[in-house]
């Protein structure tokens, strides 16, 4: 089988890696010359609407995916006429626009924090009134990595907000004051089947994802959150006949698991299930793509994510810890850019806790 991806980052990276096992062969459309994937597979160098480019692409593979939620939706109806495209595009148009993507989980019974659409000064001021302070004001589009958003505490915050985001198609969100924030990774085949990796918890800063534990430590409330989160993926999967892993980011707040946005890709969170579970993300992806069965997603421990942000630890120490696992990108190094990740696991959490304190996350931000 054939596998198309577009977009050449570390995720593809990664996708390429667990889908060569399986017997596939691999094509990527990146407009980078010298993208992660290059030194992996063939590379399309072209923009992501490059037409000739993209058939290409859809002429060399049996199917089609991509590893960011940001490729033009016009660009995978193009695909489509030619190969299968996976997850669908339906996907794409929901998750690339914050305000359709949080009126659909409200569509599907699924609690979000409240928000309100914002195209002109006066809706910020009317919505700033029904939600109240404090609360975020978000593009709609094409934010990421915390990109793109102003947080309002202040009426004199909301002028600067305003002034700063005006001229894009905002969202006002509310602030919410969670106790934990969690992301649950979803699998769904061709046939329908679907499998769920357990609850994971994120620790962010500056917008960018640092460390992710998996499971989620949780206290009494841990089967019912990791209940919930499954039967929230399950709706959005089957109301978008949806093909491939999904991730869903909640705000967690007590018993109550608020949805924060959705990646209908493998995701940065899931990174931990190279080492961790029986069947990575990635492979399952790969898996749910060319419609063979779903792997196990049973973990193999308790396990930490750490990114590498804008530089490099010194990997040596990192190697010596026991039963870590460094994956670097080939990225050159840049301020607020992800480079690599280095997961530890361990047969109880109190071990991976003190493997995860003996390592060197200057450059992670711990």
């Amino acid at each position: 089988m054939r596998i198309g991806i577009i977009g050449g980052g570390q995720l593809g990276r990664m996708l390429a890696l667990a889908a060569y096992p399986l017997g596939a062969r691999v094509t990527f459309l990146d407009p980078a010359p010298d993208a992660p994937m290059s030194h992996l597979a063939k590379h399309i160098c072209a923009a992501y609407d490059d037409e000739r480019a993209l058939e290409q692409l859809a002429r060399e593979s049996d199917v089609v995916t991509y590893e960011f939620e940001n490729v033009p939706v016009t660009s995978a109806l193009f695909v489509e006429q030619f190969t299968r495209v996976f997850p669908p595009p339906a996907a794409l148009l929901v998750a690339q626009d914050r305000w359709e993507e949080k009126s659909f989980f409200s569509s599907l019974g699924i609690p979000t924090p409240n928000f309100a659409r914002v195209d002109t000064h006066s809706e910020l001021m009317e919505a700033l009134e029904n939600i109240g302070l404090p609360a975020v004001l978000k593009t709609r589009r094409l934010g990421y990595d915390g990109k793109g958003q102003f947080l309002i505490q202040t009426h004199a915050d909301s002028e600067r907000a305003w002034a700063a985001l005006d001229g894009n198609a905002l969202i006002l969100e509310q602030f919410v004051d969670f106790t934990r924030e969690v992301s649950i990774l979803a699998v769904r085949g061709q046939n329908g089947e679907c499998v769920f990796y357990p609850l994971v918890e994120n620790f962010h800063r500056d917008g960018i994802l640092r460390l992710s534990l998996a499971p989620a430590r949780f206290l009494a409330n841990a089967a019912p959150n990791d209940k919930r989160a499954q039967e929230y993926a399950q709706r959005v999967l089957g109301a978008l006949n949806y093909v491939g892993v999904l991730a869903i980011e909640f705000f967690q707040m007590g018993d109550e698991l608020l949805a924060n946005e959705m990646a209908p890709r493998v995701h940065n969170s899931g990174h931990w299930t190279i080492e961790g579970a029986v069947t990575s993300q990635f492979e399952n992806h790969a898996r749910a793509i060319l419609g063979a069965p779903l792997g196990s997603t049973e973990t193999r421990g308790y396990c930490a994510m750490v990114n590498f942000i804008g530089e490099l630890p010194e990997i040596d120490a990192l190697l010596k810890i026991s039963d870590a696992h460094v994956h670097l990108y080939d990225k050159a190094p840049r301020a607020g850019r992800k480079l690599g990740h280095v997961t530890i696991v361990a047969s109880d959490e109190k071990t991976r806790d003190e493997r995860l304190a003996t390592g060197d996350w200057r450059f992670s931000s711990l």
